[in-house]
């Protein structure tokens, strides 16, 4: 164990600095820079159980067994790791053979989760480069460069060279925890650079997602994009519409639900990503004085329950993202002659529509996201009994706070959101009183005395034979 691990993990890039010293970090060269246990501060302590008994059972089988990425990244900038990730030379079939709690998934990239309850721990085979003597069932590309299929397995060396980032590069032994470099990753993190490993126009090509993580990385860790890295994105941010809506809506989960939404959200404009991922909202920022503010205040919100531990649901920021193109479809279609109500379902489902070619967002957050918008036309109808049932719609709550970031954000005059924080607050008595203030009866309220129908007396009838 070094000395001052408190300092290390307070100021990790002053650390990593004196204690290995410059280097640059060359993505070509596959000699590994080992960092034996007692040079770095990562402990065993800071991994789950489920990741140690994968690794054990690995390793106890006779089999390589590291620890890989993410985790050892965050664990040497001070930060909590949360995803486990291990790299091995056994197959996806063997690795199945060991862990009966455990699955192959995808056909593109095969790896296998092995699950304890609800960790799922990722276990990847070492993958190798790709050649001309492997069939299209094994390794794949499109004529554009796209990786249809990879799954070339391969040693540790190349397994490295494989990895998108230098920061990701990084492999923790459970033989002898050491830490393995193998493309300058310690001196990237010690200068908080997100760098690209390999050529950033081939690696982009192959995985055009690569261009998300980068900012989604640079947000979440507040590092600096290399040059190189960078310096494409703009230019290739197209080649996202090849990759499959299920897949880029799997990545907005992580780049938007993860507590740093603000920030990855500014990148991506400034990138031209975003626009590739919810073309029309980006559209409607342009023309739409408020839009942005909107969807700004909505990331703000989701970060600070997030970072609270509070739950967060995507339907949420997925109907800010698309309600200024909602509002202005809305207001195409009453101009040509058709209701409100009618009007923001036929907008609605246009706007569903479009995305769905681009992010393929689930029935189980699209039909959430739709109460939200109808509700906003509820919201200010309080008259009669319409006040007490549009509280008790199991929407009512996101609809609610979705009026105060519409408020906030300049779209309506403020003034209604206040009325129903009253009203939420209020007892009986006081939430008559402020139905009387729009002009509702106080008899009407929640529960109104029923009036009690008479009766009818019998009608006689004139061809009775007692008449």
């Amino acid at each position: 164990m070094i000395k001052g691990f408190t300092r290390f993990l307070q100021s990790p890039g002053e650390s990593l600095r004196s204690l290995f010293g410059p280097q640059e970090a060359a993505a070509g060269n596959p000699t590994p820079r080992v960092i034996t246990r007692d040079e770095h501060p990562i402990s065993r302590s800071q991994f789950s159980d489920a990741a140690l008994k994968v690794l054990y059972r690995l390793h106890n089988s006779g089999y390589d067994a590291y620890l890989v990425g993410g985790c050892l990244r965050d664990s040497l900038l001070g930060m909590t790791p949360k995803d486990f990730d291990v790299a091995t030379n056994a197959t996806p079939e063997q690795v199945k053979q060991l862990f009966r709690n455990s699955r192959i998934i995808g056909r593109r990239f095969r790896i296998v989760h092995v699950r304890f309850g609800r960790e799922v721990i990722e276990v990847t085979t070492f993958r190798g480069k790709p050649s001309d003597d492997h069939g299209d069932h094994v390794a794949s590309q499109s004529d554009a460069g796209l990786l249809l299929r990879d799954n070339v397995w391969g040693n540790i060396e190349e397994d490295a060279l494989r990895r998108d980032f230098t920061v990701n590069a990084l492999y923790y032994s459970i033989a002898d925890f050491t830490i393995h470099d193998f493309a300058g990753g310690l001196d990237d993190i010690a200068s908080r650079t997100l760098r690209l490993i390999g050529d950033p126009g081939t690696r982009y090509r192959e995985d055009p997602v690569r261009m998300l993580r980068a900012i989604r990385f640079a947000a979440k860790l507040d590092f600096d994009i290399a040059p190189a890295t960078e310096a494409l994105i703009h230019d290739l941010a197209p080649l996202l519409l090849q990759i499959p809506p299920a897949r880029l809506f799997d990545e907005v989960l992580k780049l938007f639900m993860s507590g740093d939404g603000l920030a990855t959200f500014r990148l991506l404009r400034e990138y031209g990503l975003f626009a590739m991922l919810f073309p029309e909202a980006d559209e409607c920022i342009a023309e739409l004085p408020w839009f942005e503010a909107l969807i700004e205040q909505a990331l703000t919100s989701t970060d600070k329950r997030i970072r609270e531990d509070r739950p967060v649901t995507p339907a949420f920021l997925l109907a800010a993202f698309m309600w200024g193109p909602v509002q202005r479809r809305q207001a195409d279609v009453e101009a040509d002659g058709m209701p409100p109500v009618p009007a923001l379902q036929a907008a609605a489902q246009q706007v569903i529509s479009r995305e769905l070619k681009h992010v393929s967002v689930p029935k189980r957050f699209s039909m959430p996201m739709r109460d939200i918008w109808d509700l906003q036309q509820r919201l200010p109808q309080r008259r009669g009994k319409r006040a007490f049932q549009t509280r008790e719609h199991p929407r009512f709550r996101a609809a609610y706070d979705f009026l105060l970031l519409r408020e906030a954000a300049g779209e309506i005059e403020p003034g209604l959101g206040d009325w129903w924080t009253a009203f939420q607050e209020a007892d009986d008595h006081e939430q008559r009183r402020l139905l009387g203030k729009v002009g509702v009866d106080p008899a009407s309220g929640p529960n109104p005395r029923k009036r009690r129908r008479r009766r009818r007396k019998p009608r006689s009838d004139s061809s009775s034979p007692e008449s």
